[in-house]
């Protein structure tokens, strides 16, 4: 008689939530930090303020990834990135309402599609937890 195991990684959809969100916003923090000058003429942000984004997104983008890619994904490191990507959601809308960035139209309209982007990422992070006790 043979047996056949099925074992459900209850990781999985918090994996690919991470992933994904590691992929986006390291792609985003290469665009950044590679083409800070017509990005910045398009968005409004000057360059230097561009390059220093872009090797945030770079970073947290790797960690990110790291951490989806263990084979035991740490609860408090995800509930950090969830917190974090909240914060970039919250801090985007803030800065566009304010002026801060001095952003161009476009550039408003590119931080706040960025900062729902990072929202639903958040929210799937969330999601994933669940599944995953």
């Amino acid at each position: 008689m043979t047996f056949l195991t099925v074992t459900a990684d209850r990781t999985k959809f918090l994996r690919l939530a991470l992933v994904a969100d590691a992929v986006v916003t390291g792609g985003n923090g290469l665009i950044y930090l590679l083409a800070a000058g017509p990005v910045g003429d398009l968005l409004g942000p000057d360059t230097g303020m561009l390059r220093g984004i872009g090797v945030f997104l770079l970073v947290y983008g790797v960690a990110v990834g790291f951490l989806g890619t263990r084979a035991d994904i740490s609860r408090g490191a995800t509930k950090a990135v969830i917190a974090l990507n909240i914060i970039w959601t919250l801090g985007s809308v803030a800065a566009v309402a304010t002026g801060l960035l001095e952003f161009t139209t476009i550039g408003a309209v590119w931080a706040i599609a960025q900062a729902l982007v990072v929202a639903a990422f958040a929210e799937l992070q969330i999601m994933g937890l669940r599944k995953a006790r």
